[in-house]
This record gives C-alpha cells, sequence and structure tokens, in this order.
C-alpha cells in the first residue's frame, strides 16, 4: 500500500531547466544578431556575449538535469531498499527469540557444481530440477557447506541418523 506524500521540488533539476531555457535564449539572440550583420568584426561581440554563454549554459543544464535524475533515481533506490530489508524488531534482541530457519525438511539437496547442500525445501533450491541427493561422501569429507539461509544439520553431527545407501 503506498501512503500519500508531498513530492518535494527538486532544486537542481529547475535549475537545469532554467539554464537550458536561459542558454537557448542567448543562442537565440546571438544567432539573429550575428545574421542581421555582415561583416565578421561587428559579429563578434554577439558571438562572444550570447552565443558563446549560451552554449555553455546549455551544456551546464544538461549536466544539472543529468544529476538531478541521477540522485533522484538513488534515492528512489533507497526506498526500495529499505522496504526489502525490514529491520527486525527490538523486542525479539531483547527476548533472546532466534528467528526459526526457513526451511525445516530433513532431506538434504545440492546442486552439481555447487558448493553448499540444502534442505528440500530451501528457497534457493525448492522447484530446481537439477537440484540432486547431496552426496554423503562429499557431506563425510567436507566438500559441501551447509547453506545459510536453510541452515541444514551437517552429516557429521552426531545427533543425525547416517544416512542411507
Amino acid at each position: 500500500m503506498r501512503t500519500a506524500r508531498l513530492r518535494t521540488v527538486h532544486p537542481v533539476l529547475w535549475a537545469g531547466w532554467a539554464a537550458l531555457a536561459a542558454g537557448a535564449v542567448l543562442c537565440v539572440v546571438g544567432w539573429y544578431g550575428v545574421s542581421g550583420e555582415r561583416f565578421a568584426e561587428r559579429q563578434l561581440p554577439y558571438l562572444a556575449s550570447c552565443t558563446v554563454p549560451g552554449a555553455a549554459l546549455i551544456i551546464a543544464g544538461a549536466v544539472l538535469l543529468t544529476h538531478g535524475r541521477s540522485a533522484r533515481a538513488a534515492a528512489r533506490v533507497e526506498e526500495l531498499y529499505g522496504l526489502l530489508v525490514a529491520e527486525e524488531p527490538a523486542d525479539a534482541e531483547e527476548s533472546g527469540q532466534v528467528p526459526a530457519p526457513v526451511a525445516t525438511s530433513g532431506d538434504l539437496l545440492m546442486v552439481p557444481g555447487g558448493t553448499l547442500f540444502h534442505r528440500a525445501d530451501c528457497p534457493l533450491v525448492a522447484g530446481k530440477r537439477e537440484a540432486v541427493p547431496a552426496d554423503s561422501r562429499a557431506l563425510m569429507i567436507g566438500d559441501l557447506s551447509a547453506c545459510p539461509i536453510c541452515e541444514p544439520r551437517s552429516a557429521r553431527e552426531p545427533s543425525e541418523p547416517p544416512p542411507e545407501a
């Protein structure tokens, strides 16, 4: 659900548009002045006082608009990141509750060529066709590490029954 909020005015964007408009006006005035003069020595003042500063203002306006839009996009990304990463409530730390693992299945799976073993209902391997039962030999040697998401119990822990052959 989106909350209604007041849109802030971005001064960098407004300054960019103002610089672009002023630069365009100066370029038009310089062009008009140059076009009315026949000799180059009479055209130089228009070039120096209107056209060159106008072109500089157009470039400055384009830079300001680019910076303003990228800053605005960065603010949006930060807002979305804040929505994705929700902070844990302060009560959870005080009460000593540890969040439960995401997966609870006892079946261990692995992806060929991977370095982790997962529970069958781990979101990283759930529904993947290439996930195969974890190789018990690789688990015993320690070639595979436990997934930090689903936190499966290692095959080397004594509380787990030995893997079936």
